[in-house]
């Protein structure tokens, strides 16, 4: 199974942690400098919810970005 909304589509993303090092230029320093860039993946907060759809439950996966938002009507 996949991580991935129902309802809008939303995935992991990739992106990178930055490690920085240096004294920052307003605390007296010479500014912080890059020294590693390592890969990282953004992962969405993805539920497993029951859903009510067209009068019916449904088992899907959302993420709380909708579920907050009230885009899906969850079961009782």
């Amino acid at each position: 199974m996949s991580n991935v909304c129902e309802i809008c589509g939303k995935k992991k993303v990739q992106g990178a942690r930055i490690i920085r090092r240096g004294l920052a230029k307003k605390q007296g320093g010479i500014g912080m400098h890059v020294v590693k860039v390592s890969p990282r993946t953004f992962e969405p907060n993805i539920q497993s919810i029951r859903v009510n759809e067209n009068g019916q439950n449904k088992r899907m996966k959302v993420c709380t970005a909708c579920i907050r938002s009230g885009k899906v009507k969850k079961a009782c």
